[in-house]
């Protein structure tokens, strides 16, 4: 049985999100604008972009396996109907 908060719980919790979301993205604008925080952005963003790059990169390969199996499975379906049409 599931235990349901109640609604002004939620909304407390929605607000304390709100609020932390918004002071967080004050304090790391405050940080951006000193030398290391700048250089401490600019790390982040270049990891970032390097994972996104990497999944991105490895999702297409997948895909591209993928394909390659599906086409084959397409060849070897069609193979096997033109047997059996023969019969």
């Amino acid at each position: 049985m599931a235990y349901a908060l109640p609604e002004e719980m939620n909304m407390k919790n929605l607000l304390l999100l709100v609020v932390g979301i918004a002071t967080g993205f004050v304090v790391a604008h405050k940080v951006n604008r000193t030398k290391r925080g700048s250089e401490f952005f600019a790390d982040v963003d270049a990891k970032l972009r390097e994972f996104t790059d990497t999944v991105a990169e490895s999702y297409r390969e997948r895909e591209k396996e993928l394909r390659s199996t599906i086409d084959s499975l397409v060849e070897d379906a069609e193979a096997a109907i033109g047997d059996l049409n023969k019969r």
